[in-house]
């Protein structure tokens, strides 16, 4: 769920439920969202209904989420598997950003100070650090990462 508007091709819905400021509150205070955070001046968060559902049937489920949402999955769930996916620099980050051509210079300086300090914490937080260099190699290492046999008693 985000208060962000949807960029060309994304589907309410599909890609994010789409909500004015009001509603995400709302969703936010009656415990509908398992995590939430503020990013670069939009709201975003997770419906908790859905994971819950997925983890009672047995299956594993992936959020991409940003380090306070992290925070809050790991204090809810503490067996979670946190993995960050991490740019190799900033400066790549920042590249990639300018490339997406949706990014207006100070979102792009807000985001590349707040990506600065979730890296510094990353160790704090996050069980694995998979850097994005090479989009097929990092696909597969979270693929394994994924697959991995679980400890007894912890949960991917």
């Amino acid at each position: 769920m985000t208060t962000r508007p949807a960029r060309p091709g994304e589907r309410d819905g599909v890609d994010y439920f789409f909500v004015d400021r009001e509603h995400f509150g709302a969703a936010r205070d009656s415990g509908e969202l398992l995590e939430w955070a503020e990013y670069s001046g939009h709201l975003y968060g997770t419906p908790r209904s859905p994971v819950e559902a997925h983890l009672a049937a047995g299956a594993s489920v992936l959020l991409d989420i940003e380090l306070r949402g992290a925070e809050q999955v790991k204090a809810a769930y503490p067996e979670a598997v946190l993995v960050l996916v991490a740019p190799p620099s900033l400066e790549v980050l920042e590249a990639r950003l300018r490339g997406r051509g949706d990014t207006d210079d100070e979102q792009i300086a807000r985001r590349l100070a707040i990506a600065r300090g979730q890296m510094e914490q990353a160790p704090r937080w996050f069980d694995h650090v998979v850097v994005n260099d090479d989009l097929v190699r990092a696909i597969d290492e979270v693929a394994g990462i994924l697959t991995a046999p679980s400890p007894p008693g912890t949960a991917a």
